[in-house]
């Protein structure tokens, strides 16, 4: 109730502030404005809009998006964009805006990337990703159908990189002497499904999650069990729970990003590097030749 009340008051305020420069569509280059609500919804839309519009990604660098509540400037945004992409179930704060400003294009990546249960990490399996990015070209081919033949290029040049990144993980995941990891919060249930690993989460599928001393047992277990050398921890997550539970027993940490969005640590990184570099730590981790 809170949040609605909140967002309705910011809706109300944007005609008093239409004179304010830094509000809304004056900020943005007359372009085609396309609004994301996180960083690999960003990441799509940037590749294959390229130089035609202006991507705006609600979440900043170094926020961690579960936690996003939207201002007056974002809600202008949401207001004046010409396409938006999000994905409902994953912030509340979002969905409310959504609902309030109704756009004349959006897209829901829940709907064409095939969600599991109330796992929103869709990204993580590279194939769903690919098939959100064919849903968000169809909506930018209908806003802006000038350049309709851009946008198709450009979507059949990212998904191709994203079939080649399926590949790979394919490829280097086939032969490891373990297929189990731990990780810090449960936000690999879709790679893990992809790639027959079995991932094991500290947390719940919110980071802030506190576990149970029952649970916290049970991983220790388990990685004496099956000789598991390392712990994940995330960037834009506290390491403190992965750390303590590595520190026990001995083994050493490393990071698996979730590619939820940047930090200052990966600003000079994107999704597919990012990706490639969890590759490699999963190699390494599970002793993969």
């Amino acid at each position: 109730m809170f949040r609605r009340v909140a967002l309705l008051l910011a809706l109300l305020a944007l005609p008093a502030l239409a004179g304010c420069s830094a509000l809304g569509s004056e900020r943005h280059s007359g372009r085609t404005l396309v609004v994301t609500s996180f960083y690999p919804l960003q990441y799509v839309a940037q590749r294959i809009t390229g130089n035609h519009a202006d991507v705006v990604n609600l979440t900043h660098p170094g926020q961690e998006p579960h936690d996003l509540e939207l201002d007056i400037r974002q809600t202008a945004d949401l207001v004046d964009a010409d396409v938006v992409v999000y994905e409902r179930g994953f912030q509340a704060a979002v969905d409310d805006a959504v609902d309030q400003s109704d756009p004349a294009h959006v897209v829901d990546v829940a709907d064409s990337a095939h969600l599991s249960g109330d796992d929103p990490h869709f990204w993580l399996d590279p194939t769903r990703l690919s098939a959100a990015a064919g849903a968000v070209e169809q909506q930018l081919a209908a806003a802006d159908p000038k350049h309709a033949r851009d946008y198709a290029r450009n979507l059949e040049g990212l998904q191709r990189e994203l079939a080649d990144l399926d590949a790979a993980y394919q490829h280097g995941l086939a032969r490891c002497r373990t297929r189990t990891i731990v990780v810090s919060h449960d936000a690999f249930g879709y790679l893990g499904r992809r790639y027959d690993l079995d991932v094991v989460a500290i947390n719940g599928l919110s980071p802030d999650a506190e576990p149970s001393p029952a649970h916290l047992r049970q991983l220790h277990d388990l990685v004496q069990r099956d000789g598991i050398t390392t712990v994940f921890s995330e960037e834009l997550a506290s390491p403190e729970l992965a750390d303590s539970l590595a520190g026990d027993l001995g083994i050493r940490t490393a990071v698996l990003d979730p590619v939820e969005g940047l930090s200052d640590a990966t600003a000079d990184q994107d999704y597919l590097s990012l990706m490639r570099r969890n590759l490699s730590h999963l190699r390494e981790a599970n002793d993969c030749s």
